[in-house]
């Protein structure tokens, strides 16, 4: 079987996707699962940018570095690379099914889809709101991470 891969897509690739990485990564090395993890944008401001610094600031306090990590675009090449693209909202699942080329094979869904009881809602973006917010923002991404690894 093919290492399972993810790529997780918000919209400027600096606050909820970087986060998701960093937990899913987390998360495959606690339960030992060998699994390749991304993130992206559906935006472009961001393109080589580190993760915003109250995202770096969350994931340093849960013991993980992603001070090296830079923003990137979505590109169509993805739905092909990964066996798994996560939205992590319903506007940039919307943006993802626009962009997915033809001949795509990556599974797109939207990632609180996999935490049972939370189908269909989105992760907030933290960006616009207080430091709080990307607590919430690692409280809802760690939830999804650990689902992903359970399913897989």
């Amino acid at each position: 079987m093919a290492t399972p891969s993810v790529l997780f897509v918000c919209l400027g690739n600096i606050c909820r996707s970087p986060l998701a990485e960093a937990a899913l990564r987390a998360e495959a090395e606690k339960a030992g699962v060998d699994i390749t993890v991304d993130s992206a944008g559906t935006g472009d401001w961001h393109i080589g940018s580190p993760p915003d610094p109250r995202a770096q600031a969350v994931a340093q306090r849960h013991g993980i570095d992603i001070s090296t990590y830079a923003g990137r675009q979505v590109r169509a090449e993805d739905f092909r690379r990964f066996t798994h693209v996560f939205a992590l909202d319903a506007e940039n699942l919307k943006n993802l099914r626009r962009i997915r080329p033809s001949d795509g094979t990556a599974e797109l869904r939207l990632l609180m889809d996999m935490v049972p009881g939370r189908e269909g809602t989105g992760v907030v973006d933290p960006y616009f709101g207080e430091d709080a917010g990307f607590d919430l923002t690692w409280d809802d991404v760690t939830l999804a991470a650990k689902a992903i690894i359970a399913d897989l």
